[in-house]
């Protein structure tokens, strides 16, 4: 018997997602085994008996977690920063990509070449001149402008939205200039508009990246007031002791932003990234 388009298509549907179930499953099972560490005290983490389900204990971890950081005063200096550097970069790197995609000059190439040859660059090879610059000859360690500014141009940014804004019709653009709209206002009323899918998708990642992050703002914070949340929770690694049943209370923290903000946006955030791949 032969099947029609749409049972061929149910087919292959079905054959997909029992590829992916067991795909799914492996790499839930690491966060629900935090999630069940959460809810056990230290001793009950090392037991030799294997526990798959949550137990009691999860507010006690929260309160211990909250006693050792003061870990609700890291999450909002963590979410402030994220916001802000989601938002700002997201401007900035626009605006590049805007500039690359538009517009012809002089060593356009070279630029091109840069930004991609600086994606090849560990951020370890560039952390100690940028900690020298901004920390000794600046003297803007543990401030706002520290934590956010100097991580903010982010060059793979700057190519996705390049990729994006060049996947417009150039016609709908010299038609706004021929009823007078400046290159500002065509960017910001009718490029940015048509963007908001890439934007979205963009703005995800960004925020993702300022919110893991841990190396620059344990480099450049010294002060508990000023301490993001991921280092908070690497402060609980200590020589003798190591806090696990906080540790795990505070990565559930931190992990169900994302995954809220992640299911809220989904769909953006996949037709951005689609959108952005593909020409």
């Amino acid at each position: 018997m032969r099947l029609t388009k749409q049972q061929r298509r149910r087919r292959d549907t079905w054959a997909l997602n029992l590829v992916i179930l067991p795909l799914a499953v492996v790499w839930f099972l690491p966060i629900w085994a935090m999630i069940v560490f959460a809810t056990m005290p230290d001793s009950g983490i090392f037991s030799p008996d294997v526990t798959l389900l949550p137990s009691t204990e999860l507010m006690a971890n929260v309160r211990a977690l909250e006693e050792e950081t003061s870990f609700s005063r890291t999450f909002l200096n963590s979410l402030v920063t994220a916001l802000v550097y989601a938002t700002l970069s997201v401007l900035l790197t626009s605006m590049a990509g805007w500039a690359l995609a538009s517009y012809r000059f002089a060593g356009k190439v070279a630029v091109t070449g840069i930004l991609l040859g600086t994606l090849t660059l560990p951020f370890f090879v560039v952390v100690i001149p940028q900690f020298i610059l901004v920390a000794r000859d600046f003297g803007l360690a543990n401030t706002w402008f520290a934590l956010i500014v100097p991580p903010l141009f982010n060059a793979l940014g700057v190519l996705f939205m390049q990729k994006a804004f060049s996947m417009m019709p150039n016609e709908l653009f010299d038609a706004a200039r021929v009823e007078g709209a400046n290159e500002w206002q065509i960017f910001i009323h009718i490029a940015l508009p048509l963007a908001k899918p890439m934007l979205a998708a963009l703005m995800i990642i960004l925020f993702l990246f300022s919110w893991n992050n841990y190396l620059w703002p344990l480099l450049i914070n010294t002060r508990e007031s000023m301490m993001t949340a991921p280092v908070a929770l690497g402060s609980l690694i200590g020589v003798t002791r190591v806090s696990w049943g906080s540790i795990m209370a505070g990565s559930i923290i931190l992990t169900v932003p994302m995954l809220v903000l992640f299911i809220l946006l989904q769909k953006y955030f996949v037709s951005g990234i689609a959108a952005g791949a593909v020409k």
